[in-house]
């Protein structure tokens, strides 16, 4: 199995390759994200290691940059201590998992082929309501020929209701597909990207797509509004 791990820690990066090249797979290294991101490009690698603090490109906009060009290469981001934002953020700009440092080798090589297990994940399908379409590999969304720019969650959001166009959806089946089961914070969070979807994706164009169906939750037209 090969693996590109991108850190720019130079004792950090020498360590992990000898324990994996210890542990049989094929190693490539890359000290910076300019580095990283065109070795990602030019060579075919079964898991990609990511750090976020990268010099050039960092770890996020590197998998973004990556997912946007088709490249579903599984990605473990490594992310700090205690950094819940920076776990969320690698998930919503692709990775497929994540390990906070300091991290255990042993668990590192564990998740690694967790990940080789999975495999590459397909690149997700396009997806519409009438003229508002969505392609997620890419990240884009529009009405029409005009281009339409959303954040990681609004557009996941906004994802989760056009896969549901036409039906009821609650705010807890939000939370639950958006967010995760475990979030503990104020529901209410899903209001504020309600409010935030129908600004950009409504309002501008004379629309209604996303009505509120009280004591229920929210359903977005299947025509699009």
């Amino acid at each position: 199995m090969r693996v590109l791990v991108v850190e720019d820690d130079k004792r950090v990066a020498s360590a992990v390759r000898r324990g994996l090249e210890a542990e049989g797979f094929a190693v490539d290294v890359a000290l910076d994200g300019v580095d990283g991101l065109h070795l990602a490009r030019e060579n075919n690698y079964d898991s990609i290691v990511l750090d976020i603090m990268l010099p050039g490109i960092n770890g996020y906009r590197l998998c973004a940059q990556l997912r946007e060009e088709g490249d579903w290469t599984p990605i473990l981001m490594l992310t700090a201590k205690d950094g819940e934002l920076d776990e969320a953020e690698a998930l919503d700009t692709g990775a497929d998992d994540f390990l906070t440092k300091p991290f255990s080798f042993v668990v590192l090589v564990a998740r690694l082929r967790a990940l080789l297990r999975r495999g590459a994940r397909s690149a997700p399908a396009p997806v519409e309501a009438g003229d508002l379409h969505l392609d997620p590999a890419a990240h884009r969304c529009g009405r029409g020929e005009i281009d339409i720019e959303l954040t990681a969650r609004e557009f996941a959001v906004l994802e989760f209701l056009v896969r549901r166009r036409g039906e009821v959806v609650a705010k807890s089946e939000i939370l639950e597909n958006v967010w995760d089961f475990d979030f503990d914070g104020d529901p209410n969070i899903v209001e504020v990207y309600i409010r935030r979807l129908r600004k950009k994706i409504d309002e501008p164009f004379a629309r209604e797509a996303i009505t509120t169906i009280r004591g229920a939750g929210y359903r977005l037209a299947a025509d699009g509004g």
